[in-house]
This record gives C-alpha cells, sequence and structure tokens, in this order.
C-alpha cells in the first residue's frame, strides 16, 4: 500500500493521531510526519495533567469524612448544615480541577499523539464518576494507573488499574466477600461479587469472543476476594490492600487453566496471564485500530499490531510504533468522526488557546452528550461515529460551533485558521465556502462543522 504525500501525511499525523492542529503544527510535521509522531512515544509514559496532584487515598479519606459529615447532620435533623456544603463544594472543585487540567493539557500541549494514546487507554480501563466514591478518583487514577504505564508493559497497567482504589469502588470489588472464607463464613449478607472479574474479562483482556463462561468469571471473581481498599481509619486508608479473611480458599481453573491455593498471588497470576494471552493481543489491536483508524479497521493492520503485542510481550510502545509504521494507517479517507470532547479540544487547538474554566468545557460537553469523567458504563466512550453523528447531535455541534466562533473570530484570519487547522486535508469546497462567508463569524463556524474537521 503506497503512502500519501508528505503535505498529506503532515497533516493526518496531527488531525487523526494527535487531537488536532494548534497554528504551525502541520508545517512542523511535514519535517518528518512519521518521526514526529515516533518521537512523542515516551517510556516514562504520557504526560501528567498537573504537577503534585492530590492521591486518590487522599481524595477517597476525604469524601469518607464528608460522607460521614452528612450522615451526622442528617441524624441531628439538618442535613444542610454549612459545614457539609462546604465540605461538598471543597471536594467537587478538586474534581472538577482535575478535569479542566486534562482538557488544557489536551488543548495546548505539542504531543497530541501521546495524549490521544493516554486517552485511549484512560477509556479502555474506564472507571466513572456516576458513584460518588469513585467521581472524587477518576483524576488520581489516570494519573496514577494509566498515565504511568502508557507506553510500558500491556501487565503493568492492568495491574495498576484492576487493583487500583477507583476500580475498586467503581465495580464493587472492594464489597466482594468469598462465602467460604473466614469473613463470609461469619457475615453470609455479603457474598460474591462479579463485577470486576467479568469486565477484566469481557472488556480490558481477552473480550467476548475467547470463548470464556459464565464458571470462568466465577472462579476469576473467587480468586480476586480480598482486593480491596484500606478503610479511613486504617494505615493504607484509600489505597490497596489485600484482606485474607474475606479471600475465597482454594485452587481456581480458569480458561482451562489451574492455579493452586493462594493468596493475592492467585488473583495476580491470573491477571498476569491474561495480559499474555493471545486472544487480548487480538482483541487490543482491534480496539486501536479502530480508534485510530476506521470505524471498521483493515484486517491487515489489526494482525499487525496483535503480533506486534505479542512478540513484544505487550510493550506499548512497541505497539504504538508498529500503528505509526503501517500504511494503512495514513490512509487519507478520513472515517472517523470525533467524539465531543475531540471535538472540542480540537476547536480550542485552532485558535491556539485552552479552556479558562471547568464551565467552559463541561457545559457543552454535557449538552453534547459526553459529561466529563462519567461515561455511562463500564464499556467507556463509543467512538463509532453511529454514536455522535446524529442529527441532533450535528445541530448541538453548529450552535455551539457559532457560539464559539462569535467570541474567538475577530483574533484570526479564518483561510488561515483553515489552512492550518486542515493543511492538505482541506478540500475546495470548504475552503471556498470559509473565503465566501459573509462574517468572519460564519467563516470559523463553517471550518468547524466541516467535513474534514469534524472527521479525522
Amino acid at each position: 500500500m503506497s503512502l500519501p504525500s508528505k503535505d498529506m501525511m503532515a497533516a493526518l499525523a496531527v488531525t487523526r493521531f494527535g487531537l488536532g492542529a494548534r497554528p504551525g503544527d502541520i508545517a512542523a510535521a511535514r519535517r518528518d510526519p512519521r518521526g514526529s509522531l515516533i518521537a512523542q512515544i515516551d517510556g516514562r509514559g504520557a504526560d501528567q495533567p498537573q504537577d503534585n496532584p492530590e492521591t486518590s487515598a487522599q481524595r477517597f479519606i476525604a469524601m469518607r469524612a464528608y460522607q460521614e459529615l452528612r450522615r451526622e447532620a442528617r441524624d441531628d435533623g439538618d442535613p444542610k448544615t454549612v459545614a457539609v456544603q462546604q465540605a461538598n463544594k471543597a471536594i467537587r472543585e478538586k474534581a472538577a480541577a482535575d478535569f479542566l487540567a486534562r482538557a488544557r493539557l489536551g488543548a495546548g500541549t505539542p504531543d497530541g499523539f501521546r495524549e490521544r494514546w493516554a486517552l485511549f487507554w484512560a477509556n479502555h480501563f474506564t472507571v466513572s464518576g456516576t458513584k460518588e466514591l469513585t467521581a472524587v478518583m477518576v483524576g488520581p487514577f489516570e494519573q496514577e494507573a494509566i498515565r504511568p504505564y502508557a507506553f510500558g508493559r500491556f501487565e503493568d497497567m492492568l495491574v495498576a488499574s484492576s487493583t487500583h482504589p477507583a476500580m475498586l469502588t467503581y465495580l464493587d470489588q472492594s464489597q466482594s466477600v468469598g462465602p467460604g472464607s473466614m469473613a463470609g463464613a461469619r457475615n453470609g449478607r455479603r457474598g460474591l461479587n462479579e463485577n470486576l472479574a467479568r469486565e477484566i474479562l469481557e472488556l480490558h483482556t481477552v473480550g467476548v469472543e475467547a470463548g470464556y463462561g459464565q464458571a470462568d468469571v466465577t472462579e476469576f471473581a473467587r480468586a480476586l476476594t480480598g482486593f480491596t481498599v484500606g478503610r479511613e481509619n486504617e494505615d493504607r486508608a484509600g489505597q490497596f490492600v489485600f484482606r485474607e479473611n474475606v479471600h475465597e480458599p482454594g485452587a481456581r481453573s480458569v480458561m482451562g487453566k489451574t492455579y493452586k491455593d493462594g493468596d493475592m498471588g492467585q488473583g495476580l497470576t491470573i491477571l498476569k496471564d491474561l495480559a499474555a494471552h493471545p486472544a487480548t493481543a487480538r482483541h487490543v489491536a482491534f480496539k486501536i485500530a479502530r480508534h485510530f483508524v476506521a470505524d471498521d479497521p483493515p484486517p491487515a493492520l489489526v494482525a499487525r499490531l496483535e503480533q506486534s503485542f505479542l512478540k513484544s510481550g505487550g510493550r506499548l510502545d512497541r505497539v504504538a510504533r508498529t500503528l505509526v509504521e503501517s500504511p494503512e494507517a495514513w490512509d487519507p479517507a478520513a472515517t472517523k468522526f470525533k467524539a465531543p470532547y475531540e471535538f472540542l479540544i480540537s476547536s480550542w487547538r485552532v485558535i491556539g488557546a485552552q479552556p479558562s474554566a471547568y464551565e467552559r468545557i463541561t457545559v457543552p460537553l454535557i449538552g453534547l452528550g459526553q459529561r466529563g469523567f462519567s461515561p455511562p458504563s463500564p464499556k467507556g466512550w463509543s467512538d463509532m461515529a453511529g454514536e455522535w453523528c446524529s442529527p441532533d447531535g450535528l445541530i448541538k455541534r453548529l450552535q455551539w460551533s457559532q457560539a464559539f466562533a462569535a467570541v474567538v473570530a475577530d483574533r484570526l484570519d479564518p483561510n488561515e485558521a483553515a489552512s492550518a487547522a486542515l493543511g492538505a486535508r482541506l478540500t475546495a469546497p470548504t475552503a471556498q465556502a470559509v473565503a465566501r462567508a459573509e462574517t468572519r463569524s460564519e467563516a470559523v463556524a463553517l471550518l468547524l462543522m466541516s467535513p474534514e474537521f469534524q472527521r479525522r
């Protein structure tokens, strides 16, 4: 398969692999489009949105303190005391700051591919703010369990995410008790919870086509009993702990392999075997190709990514490089439709600016159906066109584009902005529409709503 021109490759490097072009980005990438992406693959991990951020443990403790304060106020008959309201405001402002920092990083980074790669993995290992306790830990989860491992070994990210307090609370693993454990024998009200085991198998590793059954889910869930979060009055409050007294004793059998009786090591061994399973390589390769290239990705690309994953032992830096070096990834046909977050971030990048306040990013995202840090299920946000390319969704994008353009248009030359934003991907009809617009505001809105800008 032949590669497109260097001008087209420069545009694709920035707008497909990355998060959109800032002024000058496409021109800079033209010198070596592939090399500009390879240079962003960093074994030290992806960039962090904040310096010295609060940890998940600190957020866990703060939320538990707030919940206790709220319970006491409710018992006293005054659930909306000033202290409760102040505690609630403080903790929610910190969670909001996490999302704003992430959006500002996306809008301002020169390394758009590195950031898109991190966001892909954060969505692959979804935790959602739809639960109160988890909501304040989504930002720290990305900082602690995803970004440090983004270009490392898949196994390390799998273990880090599966043992993180955000994942353990989101999927109720912290409530799981082995029926045959010491704790289970004393208190039969809490039993086995299979949520984490099921999602690791279905979403994070081998996928539904791997042929596992309900018995595998149950056995894996038994092996994971004991994986929980330290209580607020313990030394490891808000951190991963293993409680042997809730671990289900006995050997386990998962996907045809037997694991001897053991404590925490039993669950960790299964996780490591799942990370190395050929079905995991296939599942992950397909998702990467679908996210970066096409809703129905080229089989040759999927196969190449799968082999890279297997041969490297799940080294994600090698897989990322294989993606960049694959000719199928450089097909000029733009088939991927931007999700709302991608659309907004790429719009800020056009003007070389960042959202200045949480409301500037979260209010439009809510309207467009992608509330920050709150995917509707453990499957994460869809990156399929059918999810976002609806008539109602397009109308809302147009309304936002018009409002955004009214604010920023005076600082732009729309014709130069169109060329800088799309490079060789800019078509004659779109260039002509921008040039003939009656006002700058109309021209910028037309650029943002153009087929080339909406797709990547």
